[in-house]
C-alpha cells in the first residue's frame, strides 16, 4: 500500500487542549484494522519484512515482558511498512499443553471431578471449549498496545493447518532416523504425571537435609552423602575416581546396602571428584541423570523406586509411603543402625520445581520418544558461523553456541491429553507405524495410537514456516520465509530459538527460518530487581496505560531497550513519558495555532533564516541518526535521539527562537510555518512506529492525509548546514550561561529582567530580539543600572537586578557559602599535605580527597564571581 496523498476530512477537525489518550487509542485502532494496513499481501511486488510473534500462551495475559518485545516488533513491522516494503507481522498463540490442561483440571476439581471421569475425547473437547471461552484474553490486550499484526492470518498451534505441519515433520525425522524411542532419565512432575522440558523447570534454594550414611561392614565401608536419602532403595553402586588412593583396593568388591538385603558394587569413574565431600557417590542409575550415566558405563541395573506420584513401590517397611515421608523413615531407620554419620538441617540446595504446579521435580527414568539432535543442532550452529543467520548483540553468540554445540537428544513425549498426540500406532504383535497426515491410520483389532502428546516446543518450534502453510508451498511461504527478525527474550535462546533453528533448516533445506536473531534482556523493576508475585512488584501494564495511555509505556519499554541486556521500568518513567506526549501534542498544537504547513515546496536555503537552516540540518541529521540506529536494534538510543530532538531542539530552541518571527508576521513569519510543518510533519513519521497513537492522532490533523500507518518514512535529504548550527549554538551557549546566572541569583527563568546586549562582531546581533524572548530580557530603560555584566560568547551581557533581588540578603549567603568552601579546602589541603596519612590512606580515599579539594576551589572561584557581579552596597 502507498501513502495516501489525498486529503480527506480529517478524523479530527481540531485540536482539544489537552491530550487524553483514552479518547484516542481505541477507536485510532480499529480504524487501522478495519482498513487493513495491517494485511500484507503475497502477490505484493514490494520487498517482503516479515517477523511471526513468539506466539504466547493460550493461557496467558499481557505483561510487562509482553508489552516490551510487542513494541519492539511493532516499531521494527511500522518502520519498514513506511519504508515501501510489504511487511507482515504475524500473530497467534501456543496451545500450552501443561498450563491450560491444569487450567481445566482446576474447573474440573471444582465440580468434584477428573480428567478420568470425562475420559480423554471428552476432556479434549472441554478443553477446546475453555480456550473457545477464556482462551485468548492477550490477544484483545495486544490490541490495547496497539500492535500492528496482520490478524487475517492468526494462526493457533493446534490449528488444522498447523497439526498436519506437526504430522509431516514427525513422520519425516521419524523415517530418516531421527525419532526414536528408549528408556532415559527426564524430568517429571508427581503433580502433573507428565515428563517437562527443561524450560519447565525452575531452580530454586530449598532448605533440606544432607545426612552422611555409612556402606558396607568393617574395614569394606564407605560414606556417602546424600539430600534424598529415601533414593538409597535404588542404589545399585557406590562410584569413586580410579586414581584414588583411599579406595583402589575396594573397586569390584561388593559392598552391603544398608536397610535392604542386597548388596552392590564399587565401580571407578572419572566422573566422581575425589575432593568433594569423601570421595564417594552413591549410584541411583533409575532416579539421577548422572547416575544413569554412570550406569550406562558400567551396565549396572536400573531400579526404579517410585511410582508416578512419587510413592515408594520397594522394600516392605517403606512401601507405599510418599517420597518425603519416605526420606524421613529412611533416615530413622538408618540412625537406629548407627549408620548416619553426619547430619546437616537445614542444608540450602538448588532444587527444580515444575514452573507449572511449583512440585518438586523428580528424576525418573522413563520410556520416551526422542529426537536425535546431533545432525540438526550441527546445522543450527553452521547456519551462524556462516553468516546465514545474524545473532544481535553478537556477545550473545557464544551462548548460542555453548547451547547448539553441547546439546542432548532431546525428550519430545508428555503425558498429557491436550496437545498433538503422537502419530505412532502400535500393533497387536508388536508392529510399529508412523503415520503422515495423508496415510489412513491402522484399523483392526489390537491396534491403538500412542497415548502421549507432543512437547509444545516441538509445535512452536516449526512456528516461522508452518504459519505460513508448510508443508503447502503457499503464495504466503513463497513470499514471506525466511522471516527477517526473530526478537526475543535470551533466556529462551536455548529452548525455543535453537528447536525453531534446527526444524527450520531441517524442513525448508537449509534455509533458515530468520535472518536475525534480535535478542532483548528482561524486564525488571525499577530496581534491576526480577518481578515476581513473591516480591510483590509485578505490574499489570494496562494499570499502566489506563493511567498514562499506551504511547507512554511503549516510550518507556524502547527508552531501556539496550541489545541483549535487562530492562529496569518503574511508574515514574511512565509518568515521565507521558509528560513527553502530551509535550508533543501542545507544541503541535502552538504549531498549529501559528500556521504550520506542509503545503507548498520548501523555501530554498537562502530564503530560510540561520534558525531555519539549522533546525533543518538537524532534522536530515536525526533521520540519519535514527536510521542506524535501527539497524543496529539500538532501540534506546533511537528513542532518546527522538527525545532530545523533539523536546530540546524542536520544542525548546526551534520553537521558542521562532516566536518572534511568528509574532512579527509576514513573509519570514510564513516561510518558518512551512519550515516548522516540515519538521513537524518528519519528527511524527520518526516517533511513530515508537509511540504511534499521539503521532497519528497530530500528523493527520497537520497533514490532512489519511494516516502515519502508509506515509511514507522520512529520507535523509543530505542537507547540512555547519555554520547555522554553529550560529545556533552561540545563542545556545549565552542563554544557557545566562539562564545558570540567574539561577545563581535566585531568579526564576520566567522572570523578567532589564538588560542591555552587546552583540556587535558577533553571529547573534541577528538574533537579538530572539535573545530576550528566550531569556525574558526587558529594554534597558531610563533607568538602567547595570549591577552585573556577563562575558559570555564573544559578547557582553548587562543585567540590571536591582529590583530583582535583596543585594545585602544575598552577599551573607554568598558569603557565608565561601567561608564553607575555604574551610572544605583547608581541611582536604591539610589531609594531602600529611605524609603519614598518605603512607596509609588506601588509593581510593586519597583520590576522594583530591575530588573533595578540586570540587571546593571550582566552588571557591565561582561564588567568587557571583559576588563581584553583584551591585556596589
Amino acid at each position: 500500500m502507498t501513502e495516501n496523498t489525498q486529503t480527506p476530512s480529517s478524523p479530527h477537525s481540531e485540536l482539544p487542549t489537552a491530550y487524553t489518550p483514552a479518547d484516542v487509542e481505541g477507536k485510532l485502532y480499529e480504524r487501522w484494522v478495519e482498513r487493513g494496513y495491517f494485511t500484507a499481501d503475497p502477490a505484493s511486488e514490494k520487498p517482503p519484512y516479515t517477523i511471526v510473534i513468539p506466539p504466547p500462551n493460550v493461557t496467558g495475559s499481557l505483561h510487562l515482558g509482553h508489552a516490551f518485545q510487542h513494541t519492539l516488533m511493532d516499531a521494527l513491522t511500522r518502520r519498514k511498512r513506511m519504508q515501501g516494503y510489504e511487511s507482515l507481522w504475524l500473530p497467534g498463540m501456543d496451545h500450552a499443553g501443561i498450563a491450560t490442561q491444569n487450567k481445566v483440571e482446576q474447573q474440573l476439581a471444582e465440580e468434584g471431578k477428573s480428567r478420568h471421569d470425562l475420559g480423554r475425547e471428552a476432556f479434549v473437547e472441554r478443553v477446546w471449549q475453555w480456550k473457545e471461552e477464556y482462551g485468548g484474553k492477550i490477544l484483545g490486550q495486544m490490541r490495547r498496545l496497539g500492535d500492528g499484526v496482520d490478524w487475517s492470518r492468526e494462526r493457533f498451534t493446534m490449528d488444522e493447518g498447523l497439526s498436519k505441519a506437526v504430522q509431516t515433520i514427525f513422520k519425516k525425522l521419524y523415517d530418516d532416523g531421527l525419532i526414536y524411542r528408549a528408556e532415559r532419565i527426564i524430568n517429571w512432575c508427581p503433580r502433573c504425571l507428565t515428563a517437562i522440558s527443561d524450560i519447565e523447570v525452575e531452580y530454586q534454594e530449598d532448605a533440606g537435609e544432607l545426612v552422611s550414611i555409612q556402606y558396607g561392614e568393617g574395614e569394606d565401608t564407605l560414606v556417602v552423602a546424600t539430600t534424598r536419602a529415601e533414593t538409597m532403595l535404588g542404589d545399585t553402586a557406590i562410584a569413586v575416581h580410579p586414581d584414588d588412593e583411599r579406595y583402589k583396593h575396594l573397586v569390584g568388591k561388593l559392598i552391603k546396602l544398608p536397610l535392604t538385603d542386597r548388596s552392590i558394587p564399587v565401580v571407578a569413574d572419572t566422573h566422581v571428584d575425589p575432593e568433594f565431600g569423601t570421595g564417594c557417590v552413591k549410584v541411583t542409575p533409575a532416579h539421577d541423570p548422572n547416575d544413569f550415566a554412570i550406569g550406562q558405563r558400567h551396565n549396572l541395573p536400573n531400579m526404579t523406586i517410585m511410582d508416578e506420584r512419587g510413592v515408594i513401590t520397594v522394600h516392605g517397611p517403606f512401601l507405599g509411603l510418599d517420597r518425603y515421608e519416605a526420606r524421613s523413615a529412611v533416615v530413622g531407620a538408618l540412625r537406629e543402625q548407627g549408620r548416619i554419620v553426619a547430619e546437616k538441617r537445614p542444608y540450602l540446595h538448588s532444587v527444580g520445581h515444575c514452573s507449572r504446579c511449583s512440585t518438586t521435580v523428580e528424576p525418573r527414568l522413563s520410556l520416551q520418544w526422542w529426537v536425535k539432535v546431533e545432525t540438526l543442532a550441527k546445522n543450527a550452529g553452521d547456519a551462524v558461523r556462516d553468516g546465514r543467520v545474524a545473532i544481535h548483540p553478537v556477545e550473545m553468540e557464544k551462548r548460542y553456541f555453548d547451547w547448539v554445540d553441547n546439546l542432548n537428544d532431546w525428550c519430545i513425549s508428555r503425558q498429557l491429553w491436550w496437545g498433538h498426540r503422537i502419530p505412532i500406532w502400535y500393533g497387536p504383535a508388536g508392529e510399529v507405524v508412523c503415520v503422515g497426515p495423508d496415510d489412513e491410520a491402522p484399523t483392526g483389532e489390537g491396534w491403538t495410537q500412542d497415548t502421549d502428546v507432543l512437547d509444545t516446543w516441538f509445535s512452536s518450534g516449526l512456528w516461522p514456516f508452518s504459519t505460513l502453510g508448510w508443508p503447502e508451498k503457499t503464495p504466503d511461504l513463497e513470499k514471506f520465509y525466511s522471516t527477517d527478525v526473530l526478537l526475543t527474550g535470551h533466556d529462551i535462546i536455548f529452548f525455543w530459538v535453537a528447536r525453531m533453528m534446527m526444524f527450520g533448516l531441517y524442513a525448508m533445506d537449509g534455509q533458515a527460518p530468520f535472518k536475525t536473531i534480535a535478542l532483548t534482556g528482561l524486564v525488571r523493576d525499577e530496581r534491576g530487581k526480577k518481578m515476581s508475585k513473591s516480591a510483590g512488584n509485578v505490574v499489570d501494564p494496562l494499570d499502566w496505560m489506563d493511567k498514562y495511555g499506551s504511547d507512554a509505556v511503549r516510550f518507556t519499554l524502547a527508552k531501556g531497550a539496550n541489545p541483549g541486556t535487562d530492562v529496569p521500568i518503574g511508574e515514574d518513567w511512565v509518568q515521565a513519558s507521558s509528560k513527553f506526549a502530551n509535550k508533543i501534542w501542545n507544541a503541535t498544537r502552538f504549531a498549529l495555532m501559528n500556521g504550520a504547513t506542509i503545503e507548498g515546496e520548501l523555501p530554498p536555503a537562502e530564503q530560510l533564516s540561520a534558525t531555519d537552516r539549522w533546525i533543518l540540518s538537524r532534522l536530515n541529521k536525526t533521520i540519519a541518526q535514527v536510521d542506524a540506529y535501527y539497524e543496529d536494534f539500538q532501540f534506546s538510543k533511537l528513542s532518546e535521539a527522538l527525545y532530545h530532538f523533539a523536546w530540546d531542539e524542536v520544542f525548546d530552541w526551534y520553537v521558542e527562537l521562532s516566536k518572534t518571527t511568528f509574532f512579527a508576521g509576514g513573509e519570514q513569519a510564513k516561510v518558518s510555518a512551512r519550515v516548522l510543518g516540515e519538521v513537524l510533519d518528519v519528527m511524527l513519521r520518526l516517533l511513530h512506529p515508537v509511540v504511534p497513537f499521539v503521532t497519528e492522532t497530530l500528523w493527520t490533523t497537520l497533514t490532512g492525509r489519511e494516516s502515519l500507518v502508509i506515509a511514507d518514512w522520512p529520507k535523509d535529504s543530505g542537507f547540512r548546514d555547519d555554520a547555522a548550527e554553529a550560529e545556533i549554538g552561540s545563542i545556545q551557549t549565552l542563554t544557557k550561561e545566562v539562564r545558570r546566572f540567574r539561577k545563581e541569583q535566585g531568579l526564576d527563568d520566567k522572570q523578567k529582567v532589564p538588560a542591555r546586549l552587546d552583540l556587535t562582531g558577533t553571529v547573534l546581533a541577528a538574533h537579538e530580539a530572539a535573545i530576550r524572548q528566550v531569556l525574558r530580557l526587558q529594554p534597558e530603560g531610563e533607568s538602567f543600572s547595570a549591577t552585573a555584566t556577563l562575558p559570555v560568547a564573544g559578547a557582553t551581557v548587562a543585567l540590571d537586578l536591582s529590583g530583582t533581588i535583596d543585594v545585602d540578603a544575598e552577599r551573607k549567603r554568598l558569603t557565608k557559602d565561601l567561608g564553607a568552601a575555604e574551610k572544605e579546602k583547608q581541611q582536604a589541603e591539610a589531609k594531602l599535605g600529611n605524609e603519614a596519612f598518605l603512607a596509609k590512606a588506601p588509593d581510593n580515599v586519597v583520590d576522594k580527597i583530591k575530588g573533595r579539594l578540586a570540587k571546593a576551589e571550582a566552588d571557591i572561584a565561582r561564588i567568587q564571581a557571583q559576588l563581584a557581579a553583584l551591585p556596589a552596597a
